[in-house]
């Protein structure tokens, strides 16, 4: 699958919680760690989303945010990825920052290069990546 979503995961799905208008569905991903995505109960049934099945996370790079010591703090964002800066890509006014979580999952995020610089970003730097489960685009294969 082709998009412009710089993070694209594969998983399963492995908790459908259905709601009147939205469901929670779970993905774990071959490297372990997992994602939480708030859904659509129409998207739900089209997607034909069930524990078991395959699915793709898709998460566009400036959605999420990076933290570099999220010890004890507390978020209403459901997903926490923790790793380590292996890549900066300064622009203009962003930077493209890669993180490695120990699982060997590959997380790019776009940020602005005064947070990189008040955040004192660099490789091997240890960063979590914070994203909403609003922002987690589900997809399956047909």
């Amino acid at each position: 699958m082709k998009s412009s979503a710089r993070n694209q995961f594969d998983g399963k799905v492995t908790a459908v919680i259905p709601g009147p208008v939205n469901a929670e569905v779970e993905l774990t991903l071959a490297s372990g760690d997992r994602l939480v995505a708030i859904v659509t109960m129409g998207s739900v049934r089209e997607l034909g989303l069930a524990v078991g099945q395959d699915a793709t996370a898709l998460i566009k790079a400036p959605w999420v945010i990076l933290m570099t010591n999220d010890a004890g703090l507390k978020t209403s964002a459901r997903n926490h990825l923790r790793g380590n800066v292996s890549r900066l890509v300064k622009g203009a006014v962003n930077t493209e920052v890669t993180m490695q979580t120990s699982g060997g999952l590959t997380v790019n995020a776009i940020i602005t290069n005064e947070s990189v610089d008040s955040l004192g970003l660099d490789i091997g730097k240890p960063v979590s990546a914070i994203v909403k489960a609003s922002h987690v685009i589900l997809a399956t294969r047909t």
